[in-house]
């Protein structure tokens, strides 16, 4: 065998908030022993999937362009219901890829500016 993602991490300035916005976004748990200021915040995610998402305080702001990010693709709702709940929950909108066919996809930003895509559901 060879190697396996254990963490997705993530710098941040507020690991506990922000481990909260993806809890809500992924709909797995966060840690039980998560506190508000915590250097190190996780998602628990369950082994099936293969890895779990680690948040850690670093100092400073994002400045660049995510060189690596995630993309969602809803489980049991469109990609516009989708959009709009992660909107509520703080994301913000920077691209709308969408395709009057239905393919695109749009990008968000998590509370921190981290870019994410959302993707349609393949059925």
């Amino acid at each position: 065998m060879a190697s396996r993602v254990r963490w997705i991490d993530f710098d941040c300035e507020n690991p506990y908030e922000l481990a909260g916005f993806w809890s809500a976004a992924l709909g797995h748990p966060q840690h039980e022993d998560d506190r508000p200021d915590d250097d190190e915040c996780e998602v628990v995610v369950p082994p099936e999937v293969g890895y779990s998402m680690l948040f850690q305080r670093v100092s400073g702001k994002k400045s660049a362009k995510n060189r690596i990010h995630l993309d969602l693709v809803p489980t049991d709702r469109s990609r516009e219901e989708e959009v709009e709940r992660l909107l509520k929950l703080g994301a913000t909108m920077l691209e709308d890829h969408r395709r009057e066919d239905g393919t695109g996809w749009v990008v968000l930003a998590d509370p921190e500016g981290n870019e994410f895509c959302v993707e349609r559901r393949r059925d």
